[in-house]
């Protein structure tokens, strides 16, 4: 990984950069380096993967404070610090017990040992293309969620055995001491030392989850993203988080949706707004122009005496409301193109064409200029 440029250098920021200026930075370059915008160069090609690999990790809190701490190595597999971008390493030097007492809050005196504990949240960013946003799609994705160990179905115990009463605590997984105070000798009670609040003794610990009885493991699921979605948005999935303790409910996949910019598309919510080039003569003359839509070509009228900057709207030509089936609208603004690199010849007819046209062609420019001697005089 010593040939990759710093994630900030790519986006050309520094490093502590904040949320929406790593954004920023991202739209502009994505769109620059847009293949559609780049035909057939590779450098740009390069360049796109390269900022698109950069925001993934800067727009990602969790892969970002890696990052920071660790640069490029956090997501080298070669260096010990667990895998991938993603990903979560494995349970080596680690205590099962205190990475479940993070899980699910293990150690607590004021929780039954045995109640029923929702499952963990697991969090999940998916980058999408501008189309698949708009129209969704189904992605297939891959995540790390904590699940019953198969070996031994959760309890920890060996196959062939299970698991016995504490006989400290008497399963209760909590012990009561006496303590004897200036107020005479007081009686609390406190996680059992020798179960750690389970009510449980495990002999014979399962050798797959160490006694824990529950393991990490990856899981694939295809997601279906529904049209319309938004750069920033998300999605739950009920259920498809990490496993419950003690027939406690499954908690969620909650996936955050990335978009990348289009090279000639700006959206707005359900809007879609466009910028489309015409020459000079047919904002003079006015024209049929052929203009692009997420829906494919669309014919546009644009009368005689366009100016630049003329925005026209295509009614329910924007983006589908999410789970609805009304639409936003399509602005298009109109940007004349002054012709360059004109010959003598050109040049000619044109001065003749604008002697021609009086001051009546040039109604704006004239009450400027009056206003302006006017006021200077």
């Amino acid at each position: 990984m010593a040939d990759k440029r710093d994630y900030y250098e790519v986006l050309g920021l520094s490093k502590g950069a904040s949320e929406d200026e790593i954004k920023k930075a991202y739209r502009k370059l994505a769109k620059q380096y847009h293949p559609d915008m780049n035909p057939g160069d590779k450098v740009a090609e390069g360049k796109f993967k390269e900022v698109n690999e950069a925001y993934d990790v800067l727009s990602d809190p969790d892969k970002k404070g890696k990052y920071d701490q660790y640069g490029h190595a956090a997501f080298d597999p070669a260096s010990g610090f667990g895998g991938g971008a993603g990903g979560f390493g494995g349970f080596d030097g680690f205590d099962i017990s205190d990475i479940f007492s993070s899980f699910f809050g293990g150690g607590s005196s004021s929780r039954r040992p045995n109640g029923p504990v929702r499952g963990d949240d697991v969090r999940l960013r998916v980058t999408l293309s501008f189309e698949e946003a708009v129209f969704g799609c189904k992605k297939e994705v891959q995540y790390q969620r904590i699940q019953k160990c198969p070996d031994c179905n959760g309890s920890g115990a060996a196959k062939g055995t299970s698991a016995k009463q504490c006989p400290d605590c008497g399963g209760r997984g909590q012990v009561n001491v006496q303590q004897r105070t200036p107020f005479g000798v007081m009686q609390t009670s406190k996680t059992c030392d020798r179960c750690r609040g389970t009510g449980k003794i495990i002999e014979t610990p399962c050798k797959n989850c160490r006694g824990g009885g529950y393991v990490r493991a990856s899981k694939k699921l295809e997601v279906s993203i529904p049209a319309g979605i938004d750069d920033g948005q998300g999605i739950a999935l009920r259920g498809e988080g990490s496993d419950g303790r003690n027939g406690g409910p499954a908690g969620d996949l909650t996936i955050s949706v990335n978009v990348r910019p289009h090279a000639f598309f700006e959206r707005d919510g359900y809007d879609i707004y466009c910028d489309v080039p015409v020459t000079f003569a047919d904002a003079a003359l006015g024209a049929d122009l052929q203009v692009p839509t997420i829906d494919g070509s669309e014919t546009l009228h644009i009368p005689e005496g366009t100016q630049t900057g003329t925005t026209f709207t295509l009614k329910n030509k924007g983006v589908q409301v999410v789970n609805s089936k009304n639409r936003g609208n399509m602005y298009i603004t109109v940007v004349v193109e002054v012709p360059k690199g004109l010959n003598g010849k050109q040049k000619d007819l044109l001065r003749q064409f604008n002697e021609s046209c009086g001051s009546n062609n040039h109604s704006k420019r004239e009450k400027f200029m009056k206003k302006f001697f006017r006021k200077d005089s």
